[in-house]
């Protein structure tokens, strides 16, 4: 991700257990309100402290968003950072990566709810741009980077594009996030398969999954 903070030094001042609890709590307000609704006022009463202290933490409301982004994305970023650089081939770290998103989905819902709201959000050109940035950067470069490196080794098939592959594998990795996490993606799932995602079998999904990544990557190989 850029180096670029969307904190005052300050909220690095603080313990762990503040800045966790912050986060945590702002997380929860912009994922379930999104991110016009939310209040900062809320957030900083739920967390224990005053609207004054906030904005010694944060400049603006927006500075905030983009911290809880953050926070909550590079949780995923770094279990997705350690497959995508270990030695196993493609298909392999494939697999992983859709069994990661499975348990990542689960377990940190308000983590993609917030995600999931900033494409529904009415923001300026410089906001979406700078959030964009802040989520997509890494990941894409290390997609991009892993099926170049597949690609010159001969592990995929030799006509791929790797920054087109590279969008299309996140989008399908991302819209599984979204089925599991966000109402109208769960609604989605249930009308092609006939089931509630959260009633079914997760293997079947990896598996199925796989294939279709598989029969992407190497088919006409």
């Amino acid at each position: 991700m850029l180096e670029k903070k969307y904190h005052k030094d300050a909220f690095e001042r603080a313990d762990d257990e503040r800045k966790k609890l912050i986060l945590e709590i702002g997380i929860e307000e912009f994922s379930s309100k999104g991110y016009e609704s939310a209040n900062i006022n809320v957030i900083a009463k739920n967390a224990g402290i005053s609207i004054g202290l906030m904005y010694k933490y944060f400049a603006t409301k927006e500075d905030l968003f983009i911290t809880c982004l953050k926070y909550g994305m590079d949780i995923l970023e770094k279990a997705l950072y350690s497959i995508m650089v270990s030695d196993d081939k493609l298909l392999v770290k494939a697999e992983k990566l859709i069994r990661t998103i499975c348990m990542h989905s689960k377990k940190h819902s308000n983590y993609i709810k917030m995600y999931n709201e900033i494409s529904s959000e009415k923001s300026s050109v410089d906001r979406i741009r700078a959030i964009a940035e802040e989520i997509e950067s890494k990941r894409s470069t290390i997609y991009i980077t892993t099926i170049g490196q597949a690609l010159a080794s001969g592990d995929v098939r030799c006509d791929l594009d790797p920054r087109l592959f590279a969008l299309f594998l996140d989008s399908l990795l991302t819209t599984l996030q979204f089925a599991f996490t966000c109402d109208y993606y769960r609604e989605k799932f249930r009308i092609y398969t006939g089931i509630d995602v959260n009633e079914s079998d997760n293997e079947q999904i990896v598996t199925q999954l796989l294939k279709f990544v598989e029969s992407a990557f190497t088919y006409g190989k």
